[in-house]
Protein backbone atom coordinates (compact mmCIF):
# COMPACT_ATOMS: atom_id res chain seq x y z
CA UNK A 1 0.00 0.00 0.00
CA UNK A 2 1.51 3.23 -1.07
CA UNK A 3 0.93 5.39 2.15
CA UNK A 4 2.32 8.53 0.46
CA UNK A 5 -0.83 8.67 -2.08
CA UNK A 6 -3.38 8.08 0.31
CA UNK A 7 -2.51 9.92 3.31
CA UNK A 8 -2.44 14.21 3.16
CA UNK A 9 0.73 16.29 3.36
CA UNK A 10 -0.52 18.14 6.29
CA UNK A 11 -1.03 14.61 8.21
CA UNK A 12 0.78 12.99 10.89
CA UNK A 13 4.46 11.48 10.05
CA UNK A 14 4.22 8.00 7.80
CA UNK A 15 6.48 6.12 10.73
CA UNK A 16 3.82 6.73 13.08
CA UNK A 17 1.02 6.30 10.88
CA UNK A 18 2.26 2.41 10.08
CA UNK A 19 2.92 1.86 13.62
CA UNK A 20 -1.19 2.53 14.42
CA UNK A 21 -2.45 0.77 11.27
CA UNK A 22 -1.18 -2.48 13.11
CA UNK A 23 -2.57 -1.24 16.27
CA UNK A 24 -5.80 -0.87 14.99
CA UNK A 25 -6.07 -3.15 12.96
CA UNK A 26 -8.95 -5.45 14.61
CA UNK A 27 -10.70 -2.62 16.80
CA UNK A 28 -13.48 -0.27 16.01
CA UNK A 29 -13.35 3.31 16.31
CA UNK A 30 -16.39 5.07 16.79
CA UNK A 31 -16.70 8.77 15.70
CA UNK A 32 -19.41 11.21 16.67
CA UNK A 33 -19.72 14.28 14.89
CA UNK A 34 -21.05 17.22 16.14
CA UNK A 35 -23.42 19.17 14.04
CA UNK A 36 -21.73 22.36 14.80
CA UNK A 37 -18.85 21.47 13.59
CA UNK A 38 -20.40 20.88 10.27
CA UNK A 39 -21.88 24.12 9.28
CA UNK A 40 -18.78 25.13 6.80
CA UNK A 41 -18.36 23.21 3.46
CA UNK A 42 -14.67 22.90 4.31
CA UNK A 43 -14.30 21.33 7.54
CA UNK A 44 -17.53 19.05 5.95
CA UNK A 45 -14.73 18.05 3.34
CA UNK A 46 -12.15 17.65 5.12
CA UNK A 47 -13.82 15.46 7.68
CA UNK A 48 -15.07 13.43 4.45
CA UNK A 49 -11.29 13.02 3.68
CA UNK A 50 -10.42 11.87 6.63
CA UNK A 51 -13.07 9.13 7.07
CA UNK A 52 -12.53 7.71 3.21
CA UNK A 53 -8.44 7.48 4.26
CA UNK A 54 -9.62 5.48 7.35
CA UNK A 55 -11.25 3.15 5.35
CA UNK A 56 -9.17 2.65 2.49
CA UNK A 57 -6.18 1.95 5.51
CA UNK A 58 -8.44 -1.07 6.56
CA UNK A 59 -9.78 0.56 10.00
CA UNK A 60 -13.46 -0.20 10.76
CA UNK A 61 -15.10 2.70 11.58
CA UNK A 62 -18.69 3.82 12.62
CA UNK A 63 -19.79 7.46 12.64
CA UNK A 64 -23.04 8.80 14.36
CA UNK A 65 -23.97 12.63 13.18
CA UNK A 66 -25.26 15.40 14.62
CA UNK A 67 -27.47 18.17 13.23
CA UNK A 68 -28.47 20.82 15.29
CA UNK A 69 -27.74 24.02 13.36
CA UNK A 70 -29.60 22.85 10.70
CA UNK A 71 -32.31 21.91 12.72
CA UNK A 72 -32.30 25.33 14.37
CA UNK A 73 -32.53 26.73 10.75
CA UNK A 74 -35.48 24.82 9.42
CA UNK A 75 -37.51 25.39 12.72
CA UNK A 76 -36.85 28.96 11.98
CA UNK A 77 -37.69 28.78 8.55
CA UNK A 78 -41.07 27.41 9.39
CA UNK A 79 -40.95 30.32 12.42
CA UNK A 80 -41.10 27.06 15.24
CA UNK A 81 -39.95 28.42 18.72
CA UNK A 82 -37.74 25.42 20.25
CA UNK A 83 -38.06 25.34 24.16
CA UNK A 84 -35.29 23.94 26.20
CA UNK A 85 -35.31 21.56 29.32
CA UNK A 86 -31.91 20.64 30.51
CA UNK A 87 -30.25 21.00 27.04
CA UNK A 88 -32.46 18.85 25.55
CA UNK A 89 -34.79 20.53 22.98
CA UNK A 90 -38.72 19.53 23.44
CA UNK A 91 -39.74 17.65 20.13
CA UNK A 92 -43.84 17.21 19.13
CA UNK A 93 -45.17 15.88 16.31
CA UNK A 94 -44.42 18.48 14.41
CA UNK A 95 -40.75 18.68 15.72
CA UNK A 96 -40.10 15.55 14.90
CA UNK A 97 -41.36 15.34 11.41
CA UNK A 98 -38.92 18.51 10.43
CA UNK A 99 -35.85 17.21 12.82
CA UNK A 100 -36.27 13.63 11.33
CA UNK A 101 -36.06 15.13 7.99
CA UNK A 102 -33.39 17.33 8.24
CA UNK A 103 -30.87 14.26 10.08
CA UNK A 104 -32.14 12.11 7.01
CA UNK A 105 -31.15 14.54 4.32
CA UNK A 106 -27.74 15.26 6.16
CA UNK A 107 -27.13 11.22 6.64
CA UNK A 108 -27.74 11.28 2.62
CA UNK A 109 -25.18 14.02 2.21
CA UNK A 110 -22.23 12.27 4.38
CA UNK A 111 -23.03 9.00 2.52
CA UNK A 112 -23.01 10.02 -1.25
CA UNK A 113 -19.86 12.69 -0.13
CA UNK A 114 -17.46 9.83 1.22
CA UNK A 115 -19.35 7.58 -2.73
CA UNK A 116 -17.80 10.86 -4.42
CA UNK A 117 -14.29 9.83 -2.67
CA UNK A 118 -14.75 6.82 -3.42
CA UNK A 119 -15.87 4.95 -0.27
CA UNK A 120 -19.09 3.16 0.55
CA UNK A 121 -21.14 4.10 2.98
CA UNK A 122 -24.72 2.61 3.65
CA UNK A 123 -27.11 4.95 5.60
CA UNK A 124 -28.77 3.97 8.76
CA UNK A 125 -31.42 5.88 9.81
CA UNK A 126 -35.45 5.53 11.34
CA UNK A 127 -36.71 5.15 7.20
CA UNK A 128 -33.70 2.68 6.40
CA UNK A 129 -31.79 0.05 8.53
CA UNK A 130 -32.87 1.55 11.66
CA UNK A 131 -30.73 0.24 14.27
CA UNK A 132 -31.49 1.93 17.67
CA UNK A 133 -34.54 1.16 19.64
CA UNK A 134 -35.41 3.92 22.04
CA UNK A 135 -37.71 4.77 25.43
CA UNK A 136 -38.95 7.80 25.90
CA UNK A 137 -36.40 10.38 27.97
CA UNK A 138 -38.90 11.95 30.43
CA UNK A 139 -42.79 13.06 29.40
CA UNK A 140 -42.01 16.50 29.23
CA UNK A 141 -39.73 16.31 26.50
CA UNK A 142 -42.19 14.58 24.22
CA UNK A 143 -40.36 12.75 21.35
CA UNK A 144 -36.75 12.24 22.86
CA UNK A 145 -35.77 9.03 23.38
CA UNK A 146 -32.50 7.21 24.98
CA UNK A 147 -31.35 4.47 22.92
CA UNK A 148 -32.48 1.10 24.94
CA UNK A 149 -31.21 -1.91 22.61
CA UNK A 150 -28.72 -1.41 19.82
CA UNK A 151 -28.67 -3.75 16.54
CA UNK A 152 -24.77 -5.04 16.95
CA UNK A 153 -24.91 -7.46 14.07
CA UNK A 154 -25.98 -5.30 11.44
CA UNK A 155 -23.65 -2.65 11.94
CA UNK A 156 -21.08 -5.45 12.27
CA UNK A 157 -22.37 -6.46 9.12
CA UNK A 158 -22.08 -3.49 7.15
CA UNK A 159 -18.48 -3.23 8.56
CA UNK A 160 -17.75 -6.77 7.35
CA UNK A 161 -18.27 -5.08 3.81
CA UNK A 162 -15.88 -2.84 4.23
CA UNK A 163 -18.53 -0.15 4.03
CA UNK A 164 -18.68 2.80 6.54
CA UNK A 165 -22.18 2.96 8.68
CA UNK A 166 -23.20 6.53 9.26
CA UNK A 167 -26.11 6.42 11.38
CA UNK A 168 -28.63 9.38 12.40
CA UNK A 169 -28.89 9.95 16.01
CA UNK A 170 -32.62 8.98 15.72
CA UNK A 171 -34.60 5.65 16.83
CA UNK A 172 -37.43 3.65 17.24
CA UNK A 173 -39.87 3.20 20.14
CA UNK A 174 -43.22 1.65 20.20
CA UNK A 175 -45.26 1.78 17.71
CA UNK A 176 -42.47 2.61 15.24
CA UNK A 177 -42.81 6.06 16.59
CA UNK A 178 -39.25 8.18 15.61
CA UNK A 179 -37.24 9.35 18.64
CA UNK A 180 -35.02 12.11 18.36
CA UNK A 181 -31.80 11.00 20.59
CA UNK A 182 -28.96 13.81 21.97
CA UNK A 183 -26.36 12.86 19.42
CA UNK A 184 -23.33 12.17 22.20
CA UNK A 185 -26.13 9.78 23.80
CA UNK A 186 -26.37 7.88 20.75
CA UNK A 187 -22.90 7.68 19.71
CA UNK A 188 -22.21 7.03 23.79
CA UNK A 189 -24.74 4.05 23.81
CA UNK A 190 -23.30 2.70 20.60
CA UNK A 191 -19.52 2.53 21.45
CA UNK A 192 -20.51 0.72 24.57
CA UNK A 193 -22.94 -1.81 22.93
CA UNK A 194 -20.17 -2.29 20.48
CA UNK A 195 -17.13 -2.40 23.19
CA UNK A 196 -15.05 -0.05 20.69
CA UNK A 197 -11.44 0.72 21.04
CA UNK A 198 -11.94 4.18 20.92
CA UNK A 199 -14.91 6.73 20.52
CA UNK A 200 -14.03 10.08 19.57
CA UNK A 201 -15.85 13.24 20.24
CA UNK A 202 -15.81 15.77 17.41
CA UNK A 203 -16.75 19.19 18.31
CA UNK A 204 -15.37 22.84 18.05
CA UNK A 205 -13.36 22.71 20.95
CA UNK A 206 -9.84 21.43 21.29
CA UNK A 207 -10.61 19.38 24.64
CA UNK A 208 -10.58 19.41 28.22
CA UNK A 209 -9.06 22.66 28.68
CA UNK A 210 -7.41 23.11 32.86
CA UNK A 211 -7.88 26.63 34.88
CA UNK A 212 -5.33 28.09 32.73
CA UNK A 213 -7.20 27.54 29.67
CA UNK A 214 -4.06 25.22 28.66
CA UNK A 215 -5.19 21.95 27.16
CA UNK A 216 -4.87 18.43 28.75
CA UNK A 217 -3.83 15.56 26.38
CA UNK A 218 -5.32 12.78 28.95
CA UNK A 219 -6.69 12.04 32.04
CA UNK A 220 -8.56 9.89 33.76
CA UNK A 221 -12.29 9.53 34.86
CA UNK A 222 -11.90 10.24 38.47
CA UNK A 223 -9.58 12.85 37.73
CA UNK A 224 -12.22 14.99 35.28
CA UNK A 225 -14.96 14.31 37.78
CA UNK A 226 -12.90 16.75 40.19
CA UNK A 227 -12.75 19.60 37.75
CA UNK A 228 -16.36 19.32 37.59
CA UNK A 229 -16.81 19.88 41.03
CA UNK A 230 -14.54 22.44 41.06
CA UNK A 231 -15.71 24.24 38.25
CA UNK A 232 -12.85 24.01 35.96
CA UNK A 233 -15.40 22.34 33.43
CA UNK A 234 -18.66 23.68 32.91
CA UNK A 235 -22.16 24.36 31.21
CA UNK A 236 -21.96 22.20 27.87
CA UNK A 237 -18.97 20.52 28.60
CA UNK A 238 -20.38 18.63 31.47
CA UNK A 239 -22.86 16.68 29.64
CA UNK A 240 -20.05 15.19 26.86
CA UNK A 241 -17.96 14.63 29.81
CA UNK A 242 -20.65 12.50 31.65
CA UNK A 243 -20.97 10.64 28.57
CA UNK A 244 -17.10 9.84 28.23
CA UNK A 245 -17.28 8.68 32.08
CA UNK A 246 -20.02 6.01 31.05
CA UNK A 247 -18.30 4.97 27.99
CA UNK A 248 -14.72 4.17 29.74
CA UNK A 249 -16.26 2.70 33.04
CA UNK A 250 -18.55 0.32 30.23
CA UNK A 251 -15.94 -1.25 27.90
CA UNK A 252 -14.89 1.71 25.42
CA UNK A 253 -11.07 1.60 26.01
CA UNK A 254 -10.50 5.33 25.67
CA UNK A 255 -12.48 8.78 24.67
CA UNK A 256 -11.05 11.48 22.53
CA UNK A 257 -12.56 14.78 22.62
CA UNK A 258 -11.47 16.60 19.38
CA UNK A 259 -11.58 20.07 17.20
CA UNK A 260 -13.09 18.71 14.15
CA UNK A 261 -12.65 22.20 12.80
CA UNK A 262 -8.82 21.78 12.81
CA UNK A 263 -7.34 19.92 9.80
CA UNK A 264 -6.99 16.25 9.51
CA UNK A 265 -7.73 16.06 13.61
CA UNK A 266 -9.59 12.68 13.36
CA UNK A 267 -6.04 11.72 11.59
CA UNK A 268 -3.38 13.13 13.80
CA UNK A 269 -5.79 12.16 16.90
CA UNK A 270 -5.43 8.07 15.53
CA UNK A 271 -2.59 7.97 13.81
CA UNK A 272 -0.04 10.23 15.70
CA UNK A 273 2.07 9.84 18.93
CA UNK A 274 1.11 13.26 20.37
CA UNK A 275 -2.92 12.79 19.38
CA UNK A 276 -5.05 15.72 18.63
CA UNK A 277 -7.30 16.80 21.80
CA UNK A 278 -7.88 15.09 25.18
CA UNK A 279 -7.97 11.12 26.02
CA UNK A 280 -10.18 9.99 29.13
CA UNK A 281 -9.49 6.42 30.21
CA UNK A 282 -10.62 4.80 33.25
Amino acid sequence: MNLEKILPKDGPPLNEVTKYIAKYKNDLIVIKYGGNVLIDRNIFNNFITDLSILNKLGLATVVIHGGGPRIKRELEKSNIQSKFIRGLRVTDKNIINIVEKVLIDFNDDIVNSLKDKGTNAISIHTKKNNVIKTLPETKDLGFVGIPNEINNEQILNTIRQNKIPIISPLGLGEKNQTYNINADTAAMAIAKSLKSRRLLLMTNVDGVLDKNKKLIEEISSSEVLEMIKDETITEGMIPKINACIDAVNNGVKAVGIINGTKSHSCLWEIFSDKGSGTLIRQ
